[in-house]
């Protein structure tokens, strides 16, 4: 079954977070016309390849080219409509850069596998539960109302400026005409009426004034609040959402509100400041004892400055964290010399700062680190920030060509030589730039999360370890010295990290029960594990009981093996995978004959086995475990292949397959028919196939089991043996 297909099949209160991800940026028409193309295809690769993207972005158009030519033929006019609408669409939103669409596609796709997890999980985790807390979406609605009437209010005190300005030039006129008669005339009782009126008219603008700088005042008051209280918080959520997706968490969203939001914030301030401009001007052509223009503008000014100096401060916001292309899944884990790419937005967009603001990037800018290896970035590291790159039209820049490169120390260490390791040394990579707009110089400056710096691949593991526990954890973007003294982990909080480890890496997360068996494989049986506080080195340094590996060591290559070998096998859920030797017994003790399951290896780092259950002669019940097979084994042959062709050797030497039913009691071809290579190889001629003159050669694996190891359960030993299968009538 597709992932769209179980999709549609989900709850309502399910399909609708579903909806909230899917727009113009990627209509749900063309996910739902081209469910199996669109899942067939590497969207993450291509997120990072833009060569690989523009081919996938052509065969998107061609694949709605084929879907207009169906419906054609059916004379669905909507349907036409539409799809000719959102083909017209897409290439011109993406034309331009084709990553961009990969990017989007890939995050929808790992959306919905996230909540195909979430579905299957009895009760939603507690990180979860925070991030979609609905007080977030109420503040959000605040945010943006008020932002609309602060601009409206900007826009009335407009009026009221213009009729202020019409006002005092009426004045200035009549009172330029008083000055300009005779002594005599002055006297008169029509000229003694004029300056009275003119006396009328000065209390007016002197009332009016106070007015306008009133409003003004109240609309800075206003947007003081907003910024501080509301919009800076909205801002900080949205940061700690991005932190959670990093690390496998529910995709986040609502940059786009964030930037409207600052951006008209940001208009509204400087139309009041306009607005204090023409103040001025209207300052030097009149004024008078006691004037609010002269005493009230100036701090208004200085406080309209301020307002829009922090937000600026505040709106150059890491949109994309430093990622290599070739590991799009583990972000923040940068290998020394290879590119990795990242992606700055300015939550102000204004039309004329577009290729005005030049981003220069550094690594570990003023800033103390633990570790006594430094580097430089090599590679284009200064970039003019504009909105012709970004589908959305953001005003934004995308470094795709840095590359870290170690400095040679001259003391000659490497790395640290305390107690900390290298992939528990935590840098800083810090972006800087400057704003010249409207007579406003500001100095910008923002930094990534913590990135771990590797320089073999062999060490990404453990440096993925470091991010998914420091992002769990901290809400500081600077606190490089984290690791000095990490703090404890609640087992529930990284229980549901683990499970999101496995639903967007290998498309499926990990139920109750599975994630029960992690938890005692951690820290034991325990009567509740909720509160229970993990350390550090329990999860990623010590070894587990009477292994030579730590806990995350073995999940990462359990990670690794479904992600190279099983990854169809595990989506559909036919791999219980984590389930102890107890439990497994238990669970087949009162099955058919032939009933199995599959599970990982506790014992072999990256292995996979099947158990299974048959009765002895007198009715005892009797499993068998197989020696586990390893990515070794599994590159030479499918595991569905092993599962349909695997043989076991009894004592009278006739092989017979003894996997009948899959846990609980699904037929095996039924269950993984789909996935077998071939159909079981035909006996052949020996002229058949292959060099003439010798028999054709398969695969086949094979168990032998002793007649003591019958009288008991038993761990099977297995091979793969290249059998030459001839034909009775034709052997010799």
């Amino acid at each position: 079954m597709s992932q769209w297909s179980q999709v549609q099949q989900l709850e309502i209160k399910f399909l609708e977070q579903v909806d909230q991800f899917y727009d113009d940026n990627f209509p749900m028409e063309v996910r739902h016309l081209l469910a199996q193309w669109i899942e067939s295809q590497d969207w993450e690769a291509a997120s990072n390849n833009e060569p690989m993207a523009t081919i996938l972005l052509q065969n998107l158009l061609i694949q709605l080219d084929e879907q207009l030519d169906r419906v054609s033929q059916e004379k669905n006019l909507l349907l036409i409509h539409n799809l000719k609408r959102i083909r017209k669409l897409l290439q011109g939103k993406y034309h331009g850069n084709p990553m961009h669409i990969a990017v989007i596609i890939s995050n929808c796709l790992r959306e919905e596998r996230r909540i195909l997890a979430a579905a299957s999980m009895p009760v939603q985790g507690p990180l979860e539960k925070q991030l979609q807390n609905s007080v977030v979406s109420e503040r959000q609605r605040n945010v943006e109302h008020k932002v609309s009437a602060i601009k409206n209010s900007a826009q009335m005190t407009e009026q009221d400026i213009k009729y202020l300005e019409d006002l005092q030039e009426e004045f200035d006129f009549r009172y330029k005409t008083i000055q300009s008669l005779e002594q005599g005339d002055k006297n008169s009782v029509l000229m003694k009426q004029e300056m009275v009126m003119l006396q009328e008219m000065l209390n007016t603008l002197d009332y009016k004034r106070k007015e306008v700088l009133s409003k003004m005042a109240q609309v800075i008051n206003e947007s003081d609040v907003l910024m501080n209280n509301m919009l800076l918080e909205e801002l900080l959520d949205w940061k700690r959402r991005q932190q959670i997706a990093c690390i496998g968490g529910p995709l986040h969203s609502g940059l786009d509100q964030l930037q409207n939001c600052f951006t008209l914030l940001a208009e509204s301030l400087f139309q009041i400041r306009r607005q204090l401009e023409k103040l001025d001007e209207l300052l030097t052509k009149l004024t008078y004892d006691g004037d609010p223009i002269l005493l009230q503008r100036p701090h208004l000014l200085e406080r309209v400055n301020f307002l829009l100096y922090n937000l600026f401060r505040s709106s150059f916001v890491i949109e994309r964290q430093p990622c290599m292309p070739t590991h799009p899944q583990r972000p923040m884990v940068l290998k020394t010399l290879i590119q990795f790419t990242v992606k700055l937005r300015l939550l102000i967009k204004l039309p004329e700062l577009n290729y005005q603001i030049r981003v220069k990037a550094t690594i570990d800018k003023n800033v103390s680190t633990v570790s006594n290896r430094r580097f430089v970035l090599c590679g284009t590291h200064v970039k003019a920030m504009n909105m012709d790159e970004s589908a959305n039209g953001s005003l934004s820049v995308e470094f795709r060509h840095l590359q870290p490169k170690e400095m040679k120390s001259s003391a000659g260490s490497k790395g640290n030589e305390g107690p900390q390791m290298v992939t528990e040394e935590l840098h800083s990579i810090s972006f800087e730039t400057q704003v010249s707009l409207y007579g406003l110089t500001i100095d910008l400056e923002t930094s990534s999360l913590p990135v771990v710096m590797i320089s073999n691949v062999s060490q990404l593991p453990n440096a993925w370890a470091s991010i998914i526990w420091y992002n769990l954890l901290s809400k500081d973007s600077q606190n490089l010295g984290f690791f000095n003294n990490p703090p404890t982990a609640t087992l529930s909080q990284l229980l549901e990290v683990l499970s999101w480890q496995f639903s967007s890496y290998v498309g499926r997360g990990l139920n109750s029960e599975q994630l029960n068996m992690l938890a005692e494989k951690l820290i034991g049986q325990q009567i509740s594990y909720t509160d229970y506080q993990l350390s550090w080195a329990k999860f990623c340094k010590e070894h587990l009981p009477g292994k030579s590996f730590t806990f995350w060591v073995w999940l990462e290559a359990i990670l690794d093996l479904i992600k190279k070998h099983i990854l169809p096998l595990w989506i559909d859920g036919y791999i219980m995978g984590f389930v102890s030797k107890e439990k497994e017994r238990v669970l087949l003790r009162d099955k058919m004959p032939g009933t199995f399951l599959l599970r990982f290896s506790e014992s072999n780092l990256g292995g996979i086995t099947f158990t299974w259950v048959d009765q002895s002669e007198n009715g005892e019940v009797r499993f068998h475990s197989v020696e586990p097979y390893n990515k070794g084994r599994l590159t030479a042959l499918p595991f569905a292949d092993i599962l349909r062709d695997y043989k076991v050797i009894l004592a009278d030497n006739v092989p017979e397959n003894p996997l009948k039913y899959l846990y609980p009691d699904i037929p095996k071809d039924k269950a993984f028919g789909k996935y077998y290579s071939c159909q079981p190889n035909e006996v052949s001629r020996p002229t058949e196939g292959g060099v003439k003159g010798y028999v054709p050669a398969v695969f086949i694996p094979i168990s032998k089991i002793s007649a003591f190891s019958i009288r008991s359960s038993s761990h099977v030993s297995k091979c793969l043996c290249c059998a030459e299968r001839t034909p009775e009538s034709h052997s010799n």
